[in-house]
């Protein structure tokens, strides 16, 4: 408690009802929520079992874990949760599965299992993928809004929505047909199942005696109504956010919950925490000047005892490779001059289609860089391969998998077999590996094709049999095995270098699969283990670590959380920053929060860009320097580039600069 503010002391001691924590940017959020976990366990002596932090992605949990253990050591925090909102979901749906209509076993759509799924349902309709993707996020949204199928068809305003909410309808016949969840399930389901069953919301109520929320302005409608039902009448809750950074209204977050917490829980108290950690005055300054053009329903203002620092710049730039060159001269700079590690430094951006130029550059310059937003790990062939087998293994209803799978390596089973099989499985209302042993089926298929879809669900279940009291590392190495998979990796691979990287990342698969049933998640079945696995796929491509020493290149959506010494906002244009939609949509406010992100994201220097030009479907056109620059304080900027004059000192010191990456570049 010695090194907490005053502030920071009273969040953590105050336990007489629900507290709202308003927490500024870099003002040590993280270090209050794990203070306050310590204190409830040591002075207010609440067993650890009964208390819940939830966050919203596995690496903000993680981090909150690894405080708290070196706060008070494990054997203190023993049977504590620390989760994202979707792992404490599922641990509900695990523990209720009977009232949530689940069956043992059952298994995570990801993104590309509902694609696949909305494109069979909506055979008939020829719905083109643009119409998928926007039922997509449609159901997405109605599920975050906690709104049924039945409901959305009564509510449908058109025939888009119609056509819309019948989708919807057939997709969750589908979901509970394959014994599967998505990934708004996870909440939906568990808030259902609390308004519903008053003994279950008993139950959870008597489990967690104290629950504190992180990233509070990212919740959406359902994860809202999660918090109020967990904690009830009793009101043990503190919820930590604000509503500045809150930017992800895209994906169905509310800022305006903070609000609706007075509403529902009128005893809340209201605390402040204004001083920031990370910054220096001139940095907090020009993002309080900015952010103050959008309303608020709670006043805060960022101060900082780190000193003034340097004024913040910004460069005009002749078009996009121009400025990219300008960014990475200035990293060459203060690299030069202050000796600081390629690390220190982030090129953010409003797109990821604006990371070319500077990728360009910093390869030019043999820079080391990371590039936020690759391809998923789970994502690749080869794991999603070996992972639908467990998916089929633990979930014989798990259509998606069986037919990833069916053919991989090659069992000769054709298209044509394969639809017959869906129509037969269709009419008797079973699952596609079911139907293969129906006596029925023999019927509608030729001897062959009969006899390989037969043997491979004889295989299947052979397995596992033999894998029924294994670890899922052992299962893993079996299955291989009996695939013989790296002789299909070596014949399916261009070139023997590609497949042992495939390789490598099967084994990489195991090493995860080992680490999850160490201690943490000893004794799960394989059907929780891929659940684990299902949840990291989702949520760790938004959790990515840049690690090394290498520059970061990030959209301002991937930068939130983190912080960096030396930061460059790019591309501060009209329609690129506030983004053009956002411009047709009247949302200015949530593009000032993005840059009120990307601000304070600077440690101690921030240079800002933007150009006179910038290449728009394939044509240069002219681009108006981003109305947020001219909301920033003038006595704050320092404005360089097209029409201002460099000193001698400063042409100087880019010279040397240039010359010192010219040096590195012959070294290599």
């Amino acid at each position: 408690m010695k090194d907490l503010n005053p502030r920071q002391r009273e969040a953590v001691r105050h336990l007489d009802g629900p507290l709202l924590v308003l927490a500024g940017a870099g003002s040590g959020k993280t270090r209050v929520i794990t203070a306050k976990i310590a204190y409830l366990i040591d002075q207010a002596g609440m067993p650890a079992r009964h208390i819940t932090a939830v966050t919203f992605t596995n690496k903000a949990a993680r981090e909150m874990k690894g405080r708290v253990s070196r706060l008070m050591g494990r054997e203190a925090g023993r049977g504590l949760t620390i989760s994202t909102f979707h792992t404490l979901g599922l641990n509900m749906l695990r523990r209720e599965r009977e009232a949530a209509g689940l069956r043992d076993g059952f298994s995570i759509f990801d993104e590309q299992d509902v694609e696949q799924l909305l494109r069979e349902l909506s055979k008939k309709n020829e719905a083109d993928k643009e119409t998928l993707q926007h039922a997509r996020r449609q159901i997405s949204a109605w599920k975050n809004d906690l709104i049924d199928p039945a409901t959305a068809q009564v509510q449908a305003t058109d025939d888009i929505e119609a056509f819309f909410a019948a989708l919807y309808h057939a997709y969750q016949r589908a979901l509970r047909a394959y014994n599967a969840v998505d990934f708004d399930d996870l909440i939906m389901l568990p808030v259902t199942m609390l308004r519903t069953d008053a003994q279950l919301r008993e139950r959870w109520q008597n489990r967690i005696h104290y629950l504190l929320v992180d990233e509070y302005q990212d919740t959406n409608g359902a994860q809202y109504e999660l918090v109020r039902l967990m904690v009830g009448v009793r009101g043990a809750l503190t919820v930590v956010g604000d509503d500045d950074q809150s930017i992800y209204a895209w994906r169905g977050a509310r800022p305006e919950n903070l609000a609706r917490l007075r509403e529902d829980l009128p005893r809340l108290q209201l605390i402040k925490l204004e001083q920031n950690y990370r910054s220096t005055g001139r940095i907090l300054h020009a993002a309080n000047t900015l952010i103050s053009n959008n309303d608020h329903v709670f006043q805060k203002r960022l101060w900082s005892e780190l000193g003034p620092g340097d004024p913040l710049r910004v460069i005009t730039c002749r078009d996009e490779e121009d400025e990219a060159e300008r960014v990475i001269s200035e990293i060459l700079r203060q690299r030069f001059q202050s000796s600081a590690p390629f690390s220190d430094f982030a090129i953010l951006y409003r797109g990821n289609h604006q990371a070319r130029p500077f990728e360009k550059a910093l390869r030019q310059q043999n820079i080391p860089y990371f590039l936020s937003g690759g391809t998923s790990f789970f994502s690749r062939t080869e794991v999603k391969d070996v992972i639908a087998y467990l998916r089929l293994m633990a979930n014989p209803d798990d259509d998606r998998a069986f037919l990833r799978i069916i053919n991989t390596p090659r069992r000769e089973i054709g298209t044509g077999t394969l639809e017959r099989l869906a129509l037969y499985a269709g009419e008797r209302q079973c699952s596609l590996l079911h139907a293969t042993n129906e006596l029925g089926l023999a019927e509608r298929l030729q001897p062959r094709p009969l006899a390989k879809l037969r043997e491979f669900a004889e295989w299947l279940a052979g397995l596992l049999k033999a894998s029924v009291d294994d670890p899922a590392v052992v299962t893993v190495r079996r299955l291989l095995g009996e695939l013989d998979y790296r002789d299909w990796l070596d014949r399916t691979s261009p070139s023997d270098a590609a497949s042992q990287r495939r390789w490598e990342n099967i084994e990489d698969l195991i090493a995860w699969l080992d680490r999850l049933q160490g201690d943490e998640h000893d004794g799960e079945s394989l059907a929780q283990i891929l659940n684990h696995l299902a949840l990291m796929d989702i949520l760790d491509r938004q959790d990515e670590d840049q690690g090394g020493d290498r520059v970061a290149l990030m959209t301002l959506h991937a930068a939130k959380g983190l912080e960096f010494p030396h930061v460059f906002l790019v591309g501060m244009e009209e329609e690129l920053l506030p983004h053009r939609s956002s411009i047709e949509e009247d949302n200015i406010a949530e593009e000032r929060r993005l840059a009120y992100v990307g601000l304070t994201r600077a440690q101690r220097t921030l240079v800002m860009t933007c150009a006179e030009r910038r290449r728009r479907g394939g044509e240069m056109a002219r681009c108006e320097s981003s109305r947020f620059l001219s909301e920033l304080p003038v006595e704050d900027l320092i404005r360089e580039g097209r029409g201002v004059t460099l000193s001698a000192e400063e042409k100087q010191a880019r010279g040397k600069a240039h010359l010192a990456g010219l040096k590195a570049m012959l070294d290599d």
